[in-house]
């Protein structure tokens, strides 16, 4: 029986999907503590970029998951304080203090909330799938390389425990998948080396971890418009970055669970979930893509409650069992994010065999767009500029479809010219020297009907091509036109004289 409530209101309240099985509901749990254990040295290494105190970046952490998780449109995705971020806001907490730190994540998230109602979301569509391609692979190589300062000059034993590690994570899924290899290998490898007393570098070691929940208040700056300009130029490129990032993470795990995810709704909740981080004093974030991975592909999970669960067990694990988590060695993690960059490098992508069938401009801008991103650290760079390297190869490529072929009638008295192909402005700057203006005869007709007006150089062009058959005294006439070409010359057509 429905109640009032809900027969009034016409709603239906589904059960969530997180309580659809038992096993659904273990496999959320799970994973959620496997990503809260590698979100800790995550958020303190991106304080520590920031300049801010450990206890910031897992605040920030802690409200971004909890809140996206509920607001986002992308379940199972992690959201948390990135290095993209991190990169963007350091120097204005240099500069400034974090009071403005703080308040530019605020400003962020407003900016993101307006960008997502403005449909900026919409644009991914125009990202191809090559620099989806170079993007992942680039986050792989990424996630990699930040592991390589945690295998320098330490001691001895770090090596054969990460070596443990990878090699748990690689057998224990073939004996039984009901608990995350991941959380197996941190436990195992926490429980070696409490036991032995082995001296290696530990998650302790990064930083100290809160021993109390954030409190909510406004950020401790001047409300003038002197603030706002000092903030407001960090605000947008950390929107910008942030949105780029979590738009590009959510395409990606909506191709590995062959799901669609709202992706407006997540611009949206990514800046609401980074202006109450803001208000919590957090160092404000976006999706990431290395915990995604491990939550999606390595643990299995699939819905929100992960997501809420990977922020609150974070802050559990940081209040509650402090000194437990304090003494995980970073080997464990180090090998945990190995193991993540292995799996979400693309192989088949740079296997010999699909080189050979690429075409050599989908290779060119997958190496660009990776090449970028590691040469910067900033994903969001690289996505452009990869974007910008595919456009500029497709225009070139399209840009000699458009054919141009004549035929002068048997009396020599008219010549037909046939234009098939697509008119835009790289094919048609070459339009204008295809005909023989000096010998063709006096009536010229040259058929569109093959061929489809898209931009004001193209109907530039067919003035051009007119002018220069009147200076000589012939008459052109432009026959063929399909109705949005049609539309576009009328309203242009002899509003260009000497562009060309």
């Amino acid at each position: 029986m429905s109640s009032p409530l809900s027969a009034a209101s016409g709603l239906r309240l589904s059960r969530p999907d997180w309580l659809s099985s038992p096993k659904v509901f273990r496999t959320e749990v799970l994973a959620g503590l496997v990503v809260a254990l590698a979100l800790i040295p995550e958020a303190i290494s991106f304080s520590i970029i920031a300049g801010v105190d450990p206890s910031v970046g897992l605040f920030a952490s802690f409200t971004m998951a909890v809140v996206i998780s509920v607001v986002g449109g992308r379940k199972a995705m992690i959201s948390a304080a990135t290095g993209a971020v991190a990169l963007v806001i350091a120097p204005l907490n240099h500069q400034y203090g974090l009071p403005y730190l703080v308040a530019a994540v605020v400003l962020a998230g407003v900016f993101q909330v307006a960008l997502g109602a403005l449909g900026v979301a919409r644009l991914m569509r125009f990202v191809p799938r090559s620099v989806m391609v170079g993007f992942v692979n680039a986050l792989a190589v990424l996630i990699f390389m930040a592991q390589v300062p945690e295998l320098r000059n330490v001691p001895w034993a770090v090596y054969p425990l990460v070596a443990a590690g990878l090699t748990l994570m690689v057998l224990f899924p073939k004996v039984t998948k009901v608990v995350p290899a991941p959380l197996v290998s941190i436990v195992v490898l926490t429980v070696i080396t409490v036991a032995a007393g082995i001296a290696v570098p530990t998650v302790g070691d990064k930083g100290a971890l809160p021993s109390s929940l954030p409190v909510p208040g406004l950020p401790d700056v001047p409300f003038t418009l002197e603030t706002l300009k000092i903030i407001a130029p960090y605000a947008l490129a950390m929107a910008l970055v942030g949105l780029m990032e979590s738009m590009m993470t959510a395409k990606l795990v909506d191709d590995l669970t062959d799901t669609r995810s709202g992706k407006t709704r997540e611009a949206i909740g990514q800046g609401i979930a980074n202006i109450v981080t803001g208000f919590f004093g957090g160092m404000g974030g976006c999706a990431m893509i290395g915990q995604t991975m491990i939550n999606v592909k390595v643990s299995g999970a699939r819905t929100r409650l992960s997501t809420f669960l990977a922020g609150a067990f974070l802050m559990v694990l940081c209040i509650v069992f402090g000194p437990v988590v304090s003494d995980i060695p970073m080997a464990a993690l180090v090998a945990v994010m190995v193991m993540v960059s292995f799996a979400t490098f693309d192989w088949h992508s740079v296997a010999p065999r699909t080189l050979r069938r690429m075409p050599l401009g989908e290779t060119i801008v997958m190496v660009t767009t990776v090449a970028v991103v590691v040469a910067t650290h900033n994903l969001a760079i690289g996505v452009v500029v990869g974007s910008v390297t595919a456009m500029v190869i497709f225009a070139k490529r399209v840009a000699h479809l458009a054919e141009v072929s004549g035929v002068v009638d048997p009396d020599g008295n008219q010549v037909v010219y046939a234009v098939t192909g697509e008119l835009f402005f790289a094919s048609s700057n070459d339009l204008v020297h295809r005909f023989a203006y000096r010998e063709d005869p006096d009536d010229v007709v040259i058929d569109l009907s093959g061929a489809h007006i898209w931009d004001a150089s193209s109907v530039a062009a067919l003035d051009a091509i007119e002018t220069r058959y009147a200076q000589r005294g012939k008459k052109v006439t432009i026959v063929g036109l399909n109705e949005p070409s049609a539309e576009m010359h009328e309203k242009l057509a002899g509003r260009f004289a000497g562009s060309h």
